[in-house]
């Protein structure tokens, strides 16, 4: 195995930090959805599994540059704490708004000042899709908020997610192509 380059300490100290956090929100995400369909909630559940197959992506992501800047995959999965449906859907927001408004522009500063373009594209790509998780689930909370459980968040519903950057979308067909990373729209994973 290759040793890492002093400029690329950082980045790789950064990279391991993502990748545990995108392996531990996968493994929380996906315990969220048994939850939600154990009660009721169909369609979160499959927004959960969509976000957690989107998170796994990150993390492998993260971890083939870790490889290449000659660090060595470790990560520790934390015990996860499942709570009611609106509990759950806080807690992913309040992850996905921390990994948007610090985290990832973080890194991807840090990247950037050692113009390590691996690192700052596995970055970017994720801070992109966690835009759209962010989104959904603060849709989400606001129909459970409401009383309007007679909504998607109850239904069965498919999610679309890029095989490459995680990018997630409710919406069939969205674009073309991902506007994440321009892979083919045929190519998406539909969660459910």
């Amino acid at each position: 195995m290759a040793e890492i380059a002093a400029e690329n300490a950082v980045t790789v100290k950064n990279l391991l930090s993502a990748l545990e956090g995108e392996s531990n929100a996968n493994a929380k995400y996906n315990a969220f959805a048994i939850k939600a369909d154990a009660d009721g909630f169909r369609g979160a559940a499959s927004l959960f599994r969509a976000a957690a197959r989107a998170e796994q992506i990150h993390a492998t992501n993260h971890a083939r540059v870790i490889v290449q800047l000659g660090g060595k995959v470790a990560i520790k999965i934390h015990e996860i704490e499942v709570g009611s449906m609106l509990e759950n859907l806080k807690t992913a927001l309040a992850g996905e708004q921390y990994e948007i408004a610090t985290m990832y522009p973080g890194f991807i500063a840090e990247a950037t000042a050692h113009n390590n373009t691996a690192a700052i594209r596995t970055f970017h790509n994720a801070l992109e899709a966690e835009k759209t998780h962010a989104r959904l689930y603060a849709e989400a909370i606001a129909l459970l908020e409401a009383g309007s459980k007679d909504t998607w968040i109850a239904k069965p519903r498919d999610f679309f997610v890029c095989p490459v950057c995680g990018y997630t979308s409710e919406t069939p067909n969205e674009h073309d192509r991902c506007p994440v990373c321009n892979t083919p729209w045929d190519k998406f994973l539909v969660i459910r």
